[in-house]
């Protein structure tokens, strides 16, 4: 059996429940996140539109719910009496989850005297494996240097190409305040702490120290597992969409690991090591393709009884689409290095299989065959140009960047720049960026991008501009974007030629938003959760990207996390609560209080109160970061992206910005 190789019944009823009140946990803190509240959450804290509910049952919205999807297959991977399925959702759907987490990981250190030796050698080669993984991930500290190296090289260009008046403007704005009192920033207290804050609130939890670090990472590899081997029938009473690897579930994963105080570092290293052994079954299947549907289902029976379940299920003889772009060299060096273990642990594809399968990743023919057994329709994202799909949009497309390609990754991060005055500018601001996910950058638009880019400094340089800042006027600028007041005369007037540049960029950028969307729709990242993150008019592209998908009634199943940085969004006239329904786990908003060049361009939405970009957003779940200290003028966001990236530790599951950090 799938679960009792690694856990007893009550073990895995246990690891069930746990992933359960994650989930909704999850779900709960999309509106109010960890971290962010000193008062005490009320016990029968709700979700959705369905808060006077009595049962999950009546309550669809819920992630726990039935109809989402999300829950029952797992608990139908661990082999959960299903008798027990009904009491666990509502335990876990309508319980403070810090009234159970202890109990059920007090049942998950349980041990039994059936068969407990075997389980005992089966988590410590489980939990080797996943170490030797982690440790092939880690970054080679000579290579993550030179990353820095170069990208301070990025700064120093940048800063010669673009000295103007706009940073001395801001450093003489530094000590102005300028957003008013309004409910549009009613809960600056509440951001003020969380720019300080560096670590959850919380104290562990006590009852995590009863179980070994063998046993957590055992249950994390089932739980991702049972998450990513759906195989159900299409079910009319269940809402999800698509299998694969849903945004909801990496999101309670993450919340999971963090109350196991067991490093994401090495849930990433976990999920490699199941795309593995997803490629290796693929791979053994393929030298045996004369197999038929039911010899294909005795297979996928003696693989759940060899004790551990991949990144795929087998369902009428076809591999479920998770991944995209794998089974490359690289990959096959981890398939290689990891032959002996996985395959005592996996024997209906044994040590030899997962050989095989290194072998066949190392040549093209092989490459090309195992990864057209994967999620990403066509060639992915990097072989797919969008141009021309939506009226107006002449350039669309996706580039690869960093070194997580072909190697296994579950996870995509799409980088978006907005603020561009060559076509390097789209890559280089992304270039030093740190991480374990699979990386792309979207090339849109560079013509208007660089012309309103250009146009905008070309008016910041110009002899009027220079004379209107001195006169303080580019105060007046963020003051009356704030108040909805009109701009005076001689303001409307220096700006004109900027207006249709930029109405051009910004129509452009709402159209790239519906592309986008309609990428992820499509699946061409492979079915797997995605990290966005743009600045300026990038920021804007996400936006509109995040409403369109809620225009398609599309749940948080797609996206993990957002970061908007300088980001020129009107607050009133746009609908952020949809946009955040979107999204599955954290959502920032970084904006800078003295960005009056942002507002400058923004102008042709006079009658505006707030922008993104300069003031906080008060929408409950929306982490908003005062970045004005690293910022001295929107072309910061150029070279300062990366700096805000690593203060925000966004691998965190609860928010996190430690400002104690900002530049003086």
């Amino acid at each position: 059996m799938a679960a009792t190789s690694y856990l007893t019944p009550t073990q895995s009823y246990a690891a069930g429940a746990l992933f359960g009140l994650a989930l909704n946990q999850a779900q709960i803190h999309r509106t109010h996140p960890l971290g962010l509240y000193t008062a005490e959450e009320p016990a029968d804290e709700r979700t959705s539109s369905g808060s006077s509910s009595d049962s999950v049952s009546e309550d669809p919205e819920l992630w726990v719910h039935q109809k989402s999807g999300l829950l029952r297959p797992v608990f139908e991977f661990l082999e959960i009496d299903s008798s027990a399925w009904s009491g666990l959702e509502e335990t876990t759907g309508y319980s403070p989850a810090k009234h159970h987490v202890g109990a059920f990981l007090r049942l998950l250190s349980e041990e039994s005297g059936d068969n407990s030796s075997q389980r005992a050698d089966l988590e410590l080669a489980l939990s080797k494996a996943i170490d030797v993984t982690a440790l092939s991930m880690e970054k080679d500290s000579e290579s993550s240097k030179s990353k820095r190296e170069k990208h301070l090289e990025y700064e120093h260009e940048c800063r010669e190409k673009l000295s103007n008046a706009e940073v001395q403007s801001s450093s003489e704005a530094a000590d102005v305040h300028l957003v008013p009192e309004t409910d549009s920033n009613m809960s600056d207290d509440k951001d003020a702490h969380l720019g300080s804050m560096t670590k959850m609130d919380e104290k562990p939890i006590e009852e995590v120290t009863m179980l070994s670090y063998r046993r957590k990472v055992t249950v994390l590899y089932l739980l991702l597992s049972a998450c990513l081997a759906d195989t159900r029938d299409d079910n009319k009473k269940c809402s999800r969409r698509r299998k694969g690897y849903d945004a909801r579930h990496r999101v309670a994963l993450r919340l999971l690991a963090t109350w196991l105080d067991i490093k994401w570092a090495k849930m990433e290293a976990i999920e490699v090591m199941v795309a593995c052994s997803a490629m290796a079954l693929a791979k053994e299947k393929e030298s045996k393709g004369g197999e038929g549907k039911q010899s294909s289902e005795r297979k996928w029976a003696k693989w759940k009884r060899g004790g551990i379940i991949g990144a795929a299920a087998i369902t009428g003889g076809a591999l479920m689409a998770v991944t995209g772009g794998l089974a490359a060299p690289a990959i096959a060096a981890g398939l290689s290095a990891l032959a002996p273990t996985l395959g005592t642990l996996i024997p209906v594809i044994g040590a030899s299989g997962f050989a095989a399968a290194a072998s066949a990743a190392g040549t093209v023919a092989g490459s090309v065959a195992v990864a057209a057994s994967f999620g990403a329709a066509g060639a992915g994202l990097t072989g797919s140009k969008m141009a021309r799909r939506v009226g107006g949009v002449d350039e669309f497309e996706f580039k690869a960047i960093g070194e997580n390609h072909n190697q296994g990754r579950l996870a995509v991060e799409i980088l978006v720049s907005g603020l561009v005055f060559d076509e390097e500018d789209f890559l280089r601001p992304w270039e030093g960026q740190i991480d374990n996910l699979e990386r792309y950058v979207v090339q849109w638009e560079s013509k208007n991008l660089i012309a309103v880019s250009t146009a905008i400094q070309d008016w910041l340089t110009s002899s009027l501009a220079l004379q209107l800042m001195k006169q303080g006027a580019m105060m007046t600028v963020l003051s009356t974007l704030l108040t909805a007041l009109a701009w005076p005369a001689v303001l409307l007037a220096a700006t004109d030629f900027i207006d249709s540049k930029w109405t051009i960029a910004v129509d452009r950028s709402d159209k790239a938003g519906k592309l986008l969307a309609e990428v992820l729709l499509n699946g061409l990242q492979g079915n797997r959760p995605v990290t966005l993150v743009g600045y300026s008019l990038g920021a804007r592209v996400i936006f509109k990207c995040l409403q369109f998908l809620a225009e398609t009634e599309h749940d948080a199943e797609l996206i993990e996390r957002v970061v908007l940085l300088g980001a020129p969004i009107s607050i009133k006239d746009e609908n952020w609560e949809a946009a955040r329904k979107m999204v599955a786990g954290r959502f920032v908003n970084a904006y800078s209080k003295n960005d009056w060049t942002l507002g400058v361009a923004f102008r042709a939405s006079l009658l505006t109160q707030g922008l993104a970009g300069i003031q906080p957003i008060n929408i409950p779940g929306i982490e908003n970061v005062d970045v004005t200290d690293l910022i001295e003028g929107h072309s910061s966001y150029l070279w300062a992206t990366q700096e805000i990236l690593d203060q925000l530790e966004l691998d965190t599951y609860y928010p996190v910005f430690r400002s104690t950090l900002c530049k003086q």
